[in-house]
């Protein structure tokens, strides 16, 4: 096997990824006595003292580990894509998964939502609001740069798709009633999963000339 097929295959991490977050959440809350999907947040199914921590941290570990092998793989496929702006996208997107990992891996929920610890506001303060503002910023560099290029067109559209997603969530549990905050809450959560998924896909079905030319065994071109 060539290293540009092995890239491929390690590209579908991201669809590994995805299909283990969301074991986390179907078991996590099977596990998780009287949980409420329509106003509890996703992370409720990992704080330290819920009921469903052991067996969802366990799929959520796994998440965590596929979604930044799928990252930096990607990394490595559009290293030589000649629009910088798509190829800063990309890693900025490698960079949010890397603190996702670490940052939620260290610093847990405590207990149900909000509970003032110093846990509580590195998770909150720290980690997520890093991950949204990183999470809007590559979505909007690979949209601008994705669109200019045929290969990558769809990829752009799809990411600009998953912003709005974020934006709706965003709005919707600062403006709904809490009785569905839960709801609002996973379009911003799913969408960066499920578009983690597309990404691999991507990767695993990228053209021959989107991977460098040191793997690709000629000259990269577009």
């Amino acid at each position: 096997m060539n290293q540009t097929k092995l890239l491929r295959l390690l590209s579908l991490s991201g669809v590994i990824a995805a299909i283990f977050y969301f074991l986390h959440v179907i078991f996590g809350v099977q596990n998780y006595p009287n949980y409420n999907s329509l106003q509890q947040a996703v992370s409720d199914l990992t704080a330290i003292d819920a009921p469903s921590f052991i067996i969802a941290s366990r799929y959520s570990a796994l998440y965590s580990l596929f979604s930044v092998l799928c990252c930096t793989i990607l990394c490595l496929i559009v290293a030589e894509h000649p629009n910088k702006t798509f190829r800063l996208g990309i890693y900025l997107y490698t960079v949010m998964n890397w603190i996702s990992s670490i940052g939620y891996t260290l610093f847990p929920l405590s207990g149900e939502g909000f509970q003032g610890t110093f846990q509580d506001i590195m998770h909150f303060y720290v980690v997520t609001i890093s991950v949204v503002l990183l999470s809007i910023v590559y979505l909007i560099l690979i949209f601008i740069g994705g669109r200019r290029h045929k290969e990558t067109r769809l990829i752009a559209i799809l990411g600009l798709i998953a912003l709005l997603s974020m934006f709706l969530g965003s709005i919707g549990t600062g403006i709904f009633p809490k009785e569905v905050f839960g709801v609002f809450e996973r379009f911003s959560v799913y969408s960066v999963v499920i578009y983690t998924a597309i990404l691999g896909l991507f990767g695993y079905g990228g053209r021959h000339h989107l991977y460098p030319a040191s793997l690709s065994g000629g000259k990269a071109e577009l």
